[in-house]
């Protein structure tokens, strides 16, 4: 039985960025499915790798954080493409082997090409929803002629009727999808935990000797409104709460404009780009960690790794948006919800963890906790691996 993986921008451990695809290719592959994971990259040659018992073919198609609309749009047109032929040639290789199609988002149009790929070669698909489009673009302001709206949302629809199963990553999107297609074809799946690679340890802060590190970890875009954290750090240093630090990991279409809105603050550190084990070795020397979202209702939808890796590491885990990240934190009490446009709100609610040791152990350890007990990755590809055996099994 024989998986065709779809994901347009993967990742592996050693780079930087979202891996959830790879733990659930890997996962495939040793519940002995036959796996090729479909991708793209910034190099000027077709290559192929074997990780883990997944064949992953690279096409050579460039993307990074900063392009304009149009020439993500390119972008995607050519993933479109090269992808559709790439699984056509898979198909004619294994014409007897029984197939299915894995399709993740972002974008829309990974989904566009299970869908061909049905219609045309009829190779039935399962598809994962990341992030909700084209409502996340079209509140962005993104996308803005109606006609394309329609278009999109129709398109939108069409994949998800067409798919064996709908997989979604927040609770938030399971509704909005819900809305379109029956309930009981959707799945919710979130993002997951690495609970074996992010071994929660107490750092033995303290409220009279050491610095309190609050770290923000992930994109630096439109969508992230960091300007909500420098704000924060305007007012931390204005009160001269001297002992909080921010540091910033990260990389995207408005670093450089975040960095010129930090330029006369002594209390925020800007860091390079880091691979998962740099993303554990900042996590190991933070408190806090900062999740950021523009005030957009789409955006309380999201699952942001970070923030379960946050988890994971057992790290006080603020949020700024409303919705199933804020119900998470404040019914395990592992972290707090802040309005981000009331500073003064944060500074009152992180206060007390400054103050009680004890209290800010405690949350820590309960976002460890939360994390072991719902996210764990084991737990979620096995919910994964199970789907897609039955439907094999019918």
């Amino acid at each position: 039985m024989k998986i065709i993986y779809l994901h347009q921008y993967f990742k592996t451990p050693k780079e930087g960025g979202a891996i959830r695809s790879y733990h659930i290719a890997t996962s495939l592959a040793k519940a002995g499915f036959d796996v090729e994971l479909i991708t793209s990259y910034n190099g000027k040659k077709y290559k192929k790798k074997f990780i883990e018992g997944v064949w992953v073919h690279y096409l050579p198609i460039q993307y990074h954080n900063n392009l304009g609309t149009f020439a993500r749009i390119w972008a995607f047109l050519k993933f479109i493409r090269s992808s559709y032929q790439f699984a056509k040639k898979i198909q004619q290789q294994n014409h007897s082997t029984p197939l299915l199609c894995y399709a993740t988002s972002t974008p829309l149009t990974v989904g566009w090409i299970a869908l061909r790929l049905k219609r045309k070669l009829n190779i039935p698909y399962f598809f994962e929803v990341r992030d909700l489009w084209p409502q996340a673009p079209i509140e962005m302001g993104v996308i803005k002629y109606s006609w394309l709206e329609k278009a999109l949302f129709r398109l939108e629809k069409k994949i998800y009727e067409q798919s064996e199963q709908v997989i979604a990553l927040s609770p938030g999107m399971q509704q909005a999808i819900g809305k379109k297609i029956p309930l009981d074809k959707i799945k919710m799946i979130p993002n997951m935990a690495d609970n074996e690679f992010f071994e929660a340890k107490q750092d033995g802060y303290s409220s009279t000797k050491n610095q309190f590190v609050i770290s923000y970890l992930g994109t630096v875009g439109l969508a992230n409104h960091l300007e909500y954290l420098v704000e924060i750090a305007h007012l931390a240093q204005k009160k001269k709460i001297e002992q909080v630090k921010f540091w910033i990991a990260g990389e995207g279409k408005q670093l450089e404009y975040i960095k010129s809105k930090a330029t006369d603050l002594t209390n925020i550190n800007f860091l390079e780009p880091v691979d998962k084990q740099g993303v554990k070795e900042i996590l190991s020397q933070s408190q806090a960690t900062y999740t950021s979202f523009l005030q957009k209702p789409v955006l309380t939808t999201c699952s942001p790794n970070k923030f379960f890796d946050s988890l994971a590491m057992g790290k006080l885990t603020i949020v700024n948006t409303t919705g199933w990240l804020k119900e998470l934190v404040e019914k395990h009490k592992c972290g707090f919800y802040a309005n981000p446009n009331n500073p003064k709100e944060f500074i009152n609610k992180l206060t007390p963890f400054l103050e009680s040791e004890d209290l800010l152990q405690q949350y820590q350890q309960n976002a460890q906790k939360l994390a072991v007990s719902l996210f764990d990755k084991h737990k979620l590809c096995a919910e994964i691996v199970n789907l897609v055996e039955e439907y094999f099994i019918g």
